[in-house]
């Protein structure tokens, strides 16, 4: 069995944002050698996520208004007591998931038609990565 790790770097212009990451990730299959096997891709933050859903504008727009509906930004959550100020940033990774399986064949990753991978940050504007752990034959 063949493993290969890569890291993928963000620093976002925003606090709250959605990056396209499946061309990262194919990349490092690719660079994997792994024909048959999976791509575990993980946010190493506590304040981010990583999910698979279709590349439309439209959409990550409900996604984002979606979290901020159920883990709304205000200033009276208990971990605020701590001096921090990301208590719906935590929600929101809860909400998304902080990682994703993915399965390889023939050495591509074996995505549905519409789907594509990302990486949402709700904390950012500051140097943040995620592990993309690759393991297979």
């Amino acid at each position: 069995m063949k493993a290969h790790t890569e890291y993928l770097w963000f620093n976002t212009k925003r606090r709250k944002e959605l990056v396209h990451i499946t061309d990262s990730v194919e990349a490092a299959v690719e660079k994997s050698g792994v024909k048959e096997g999976f791509a575990l891709v993980s946010a190493m933050h506590i304040t981010a996520a990583v999910f698979v859903n279709d590349y439309e504008e439209g959409l990550w727009s409900d996604i984002m208004e979606w979290a901020e509906k159920v883990a709304p930004e205000k200033p009276d959550y208990r971990h605020h007591r701590t001096g921090e100020t990301n208590a719906d940033a935590h929600l929101k990774r809860l909400l998304l998931g902080h990682q994703v399986l993915l399965p390889i064949t023939g050495g591509k990753l074996d995505l549905g038609p519409w789907e594509k991978v990302f990486y949402a940050e709700f904390d950012g504007q500051r140097r943040k990565r995620v592990i993309v752990k690759i393991m297979g034959e």
